[in-house]
């Protein structure tokens, strides 16, 4: 299998992936009486860090948000939740699409052809992620438990041009395509926290952790929600997420973490 390192590899996912915690940045506040919608589109600005390949070739993922901004083509993520009683439905949508990035070495088949040039890759994914909560603590501080499922989408290109490898196996400027898409569905189970601190503002803690279609995903969240009037939350804290997925080729090894910023609008 080749193998890319090291490979500063700007993606998508990483802006990502990421608000994968569907109800996580929801407000404290809520009309008991009857259903309570709130909008919350949001921005996560996160950088990735660890394994992600297809068809044979791997890549080490090491990007701040700062590379991956500089590549982006497009970026869409938001969560709808409906909340009634104890009851709360959630569901998030988040895309990602990232140009041409660049790498200088390469290695494999298994570890065993070292490969001087450059890697280009393109990728997208989509997470997809409806979820159920139910509040077993209804005092000054809020938990809920959550069941959700979570369906990942993700599409790899890589363009391989080669100056030189050792062994000298191909010529010089030869060049491969790498690409190929895969998707997934894990079930994941977690909790969240409110703790109201005043009138205004609550901290929030939230968790998840599941399996299924990979072999582990979890998800850890810590904020700060503040209250502007009935209709608006500013919300604003850190994200950590995990996907440990492999299958025919693909693989997804990664961690995505960084601070993120939404704004819920209650109707």
């Amino acid at each position: 299998m080749m193998r890319a390192n090291p490979l500063a590899w700007h993606s998508p996912v990483l802006v990502l992936v990421f608000g994968l915690g569907s109800g996580a940045l929801q407000s404290a506040t809520a009309d008991q009486a009857g259903w309570n919608f709130e909008v919350t589109p949001y921005f996560f600005a996160a950088g990735l860090d660890g394994t992600a390949g297809v068809k044979g070739l791997q890549a080490d993922v090491d990007a701040s948000f700062s590379d991956i901004w500089d590549n982006l083509d497009l970026g869409l993520m938001g969560l709808f939740t409906a909340e009634r009683g104890p009851w709360t439905f959630g569901f998030e949508g988040i895309y990602f699409e990232v140009g041409n990035q660049a790498s200088k070495t390469a290695t494999g088949p298994q570890g065993q052809v070292s490969v001087s040039g450059a890697v280009d890759v393109s990728s997208s994914v989509t997470v997809l992620q409806p979820s159920v909560m139910y509040r077993i603590l209804d005092d000054r501080t809020r938990v809920d438990l959550v069941g959700a499922l979570r369906y990942t989408r993700l599409s790899l290109d890589l363009d391989v041009k080669i100056a030189a490898t050792d062994p000298p196996l191909v010529p010089p400027g030869a060049g491969f395509n790498f690409s190929g898409s895969d998707n997934w569905t894990d079930a994941v189970v977690g909790a969240k926290v409110i703790h109201p601190i005043s009138d205004r503002w609550s901290l929030l803690g939230y968790a998840d952790v599941g399996a299924g279609g990979s072999d582990l995903t979890y998800q850890i969240v810590a904020g700060v929600n503040w209250t502007l009037n009935d209709r608006l939350t500013a919300k604003a804290g850190y994200r950590y997420v995990y996907w440990d997925y492999e299958d025919d080729g693909v693989v997804w090894d990664i961690s995505a973490s960084g601070p993120y910023l939404g704004l819920g609008i209650a109707f």
